[in-house]
């Protein structure tokens, strides 16, 4: 027998709205910041007043809650798809203000023209029009007078017909009585299904994220400050992104700036580093991973809603201890020391600009070790070489893509169960075994793909050994990366598409290399025997033609930190697969040499 999993029925339009001023269905205060722009709301409230079909809403019923008398609490109804439709009659019809993508508070006014039955959205050109409605809300309002409001429009339009006016706007008032669908998810039901039934459901509009589900489930939670650990999330990820942001929350919302939270994300108003901007998602994956020792935020949105996982029961008790833990979870993530110390870690193993670190998954879970070491008190300068080898190593073996979560959940266990050092050493002794360096790095190289991170990698250990750019005596690749410096092709793409060399072969990772623009242009689409031949006159007395190095000894340290094989000298069209091969051996040996710092 197959179980229903949701139920679908059509209400109007008001007694949707009703539910929601009344909090039988929650909406949360920040869901997601409205989006929609002004023109998409006169289009919505337009296929309202045509008749035309505008989708469905989706609730999904919170559990009934077992509270600490034994009695039962009903659960609320929280809108998990259809906030953007639901906030733009909010504001058209019922004049409320919407939280736009800045977290300001404004209104979006329609205007409604009954001559020509089009609506629009108002200005002021509009609102000294008498043949429009400037604003329909004022339709909307309890003391509206329907009779008074078509003599003055008739009175103000002599040429109109009374009765079509009349028609008209009974039409557009009639808009809160057109249905709309609501599909009520059911509470037990698995977080993986409801993805599922979302998805099919909703193909055509934004996927929501298992993290989606947890937001919503601890937005509408007034009881323990989940509406305010929402805010401090949202806040937090806008704030470090736009630090001017700061201002822009003590106006506009005075009541959180009296909170903890905003306390302890203040020094973000200061902070210009952008390394490490996280997103809500990966706030909310490192501050449940570090606090609750799990992987899954499935198992998340469970424990906020009171799942005893052994009884299968839902418990107040266990909601209230799962919100205080994440509260405690997201205050430690937020905290100015933790972040700049774990920002530093990460920087002082040579990735330096957000360009280099490509996995979100791979940063979050190097914070989330971060701070698990740091609670089971191992000694900081252990804690600062087992977080770098671990992103490192995390980053050469792709470790958090594909299902990142499972990855999270065995990693965090089995960290916090025993050993966390030695788990770590038996990881990367593995993992980048002598025959990973040997063969697997190299074959990691083989590759035309630009965003590579096997040649981040590299790029990091050039910045943490102080290597200098290609060619340049006194440019360092750290300073090149900073400055959006060329990454130069050692065989000139100009050079080897004349021999029909395609884009998977000149693009090659061993073709690349940091180097000054100047260098770049001055070697053109010369190869490397003729522009390292006039290296090495530049280097015995000749002009200066690429860079300022004047030594053959500087030159061949050059050489060997960007790990380009002497033999270049001579190198041509014919030595190209040569020179691809023994650069990726170099490169891979450079890589070793530099994991073995960390």
């Amino acid at each position: 027998m197959i179980i229903q999993k949701y139920t679908v029925n059509h209400y109007p339009v008001q007694v949707i709205l009703t539910w929601i001023q009344s909090g039988e269905i929650a909406i949360p205060e920040i869901q997601r910041p409205f989006v929609w722009d002004a023109t998409k709301v006169r289009d919505f409230v337009d296929s309202l007043y045509q008749g035309y079909p505008v989708g469905y809403l989706i609730v999904w019923k919170n559990p009934n809650v077992k509270l600490k008398d034994g009695s039962i609490s009903q659960g609320k109804r929280i809108l998990i798809d259809g906030q953007q439709r639901i906030t733009a009659l909010m504001t058209a019809l019922l004049s409320k203000e919407i939280v736009d993508k800045n977290y300001r508070k404004r209104r979006i006014v329609i205007a409604f023209n009954p001559i020509e039955k089009r609506f629009e959205v108002s200005n002021s050109v509009i609102m000294k029009d008498k043949t429009w409605i400037a604003d329909i809300s004022e339709i909307f309002k309890p003391e509206f007078k329907f009779l008074d409001t078509i003599e003055k429009y008739c009175e103000s339009n002599p040429n109109v017909n009374k009765n079509d006016i009349y028609e008209t706007i009974d039409s557009l008032k009639g808009i809160v009585n057109n249905p709309i669908g609501l599909i009520e998810l059911n509470s037990d039901l698995d977080i993986d299904v409801v993805t599922e039934i979302f998805i099919r459901i909703n193909a055509a509009g934004v996927v929501l994220s298992q993290a989606d589900f947890a937001m919503s489930k601890i937005a509408v939670n007034e009881n323990y400050n989940g509406h305010k650990i929402r805010k401090a999330i949202d806040y937090f990820c806008h704030l470090a992104k736009n630090p001017d942001f700061y201002d822009q929350i003590k106006e506009i919302d005075k009541e959180f700036t009296q909170t903890e939270y905003f306390q302890k994300m203040s020094w973000l108003k200061d902070e210009m580093d952008d390394l490490y901007d996280p997103s809500y998602i990966d706030m909310l994956r490192v501050a449940f991973t570090y606090k609750f020792r799990r992987g899954r935020l499935q198992d998340l949105v469970a424990l906020l809603s009171g799942r005893n996982f052994e009884t299968r029961d839902y418990e107040e008790s266990i909601a209230e201890e799962s919100f205080n833990k994440l509260d405690e979870g997201i205050k430690v993530f937020m905290n100015e020391n933790n972040f700049k110390k774990f920002v530093m870690i990460l920087r002082s193993a040579g990735f330096i600009d957000s360009s280099m670190i490509r996995s979100q998954n791979t940063i979050d879970f190097a914070y989330i070790l971060y701070l698990t070491l740091q609670e089971m008190q191992i000694p900081k300068g252990i804690i600062e070489s087992l977080v770098r080898k671990w992103f490192v190593l995390s980053v050469l073996t792709g470790r958090y893509s594909g299902s990142s979560e499972g990855q999270f959940d065995y990693d965090i266990k089995r960290i916090t169960d025993g050993n966390p050092e030695e788990y770590i050493n038996n990881v990367v002794e593995a993992e980048l075994s002598e025959a990973y360096w040997e063969f697997g790095l190299p074959q990691q190289l083989n590759t035309a793909v630009a965003v590579n991170p096997a040649y981040n990698v590299f790029l990091a250990a050039q910045v943490k050994m102080k290597d200098k750019g290609f060619l340049s005596r006194d440019i360092t690749v750290d300073d090149l990366i900073k400055l959006k410096g060329d990454v130069h092709h050692i065989f000139p793409k100009e050079y080897l598409k004349k021999f029909n060399y395609d884009q998977n072969m000149y693009n090659q990772i061993a073709n690349y290399v940091m180097a000054q623009s100047e260098i770049n242009i001055a070697i053109g689409a010369k190869p490397p025997s003729v522009y390292m031949k006039e290296m090495l006159e530049q280097c015995n007395g000749g002009p200066l033609k690429y860079g300022a190095i004047t030594s053959i000894e500087e030159l061949y340290k050059n050489l060997e930190m960007n790990c380009i094989p002497l033999e270049i000298f001579d190198m041509d069209i014919k030595d190209y697969p040569y020179f691809l091969e023994k650069r990726r051996k170099l490169i891979a040996e450079k890589i070793k040499k530099y994991f073995a710092m960390l």
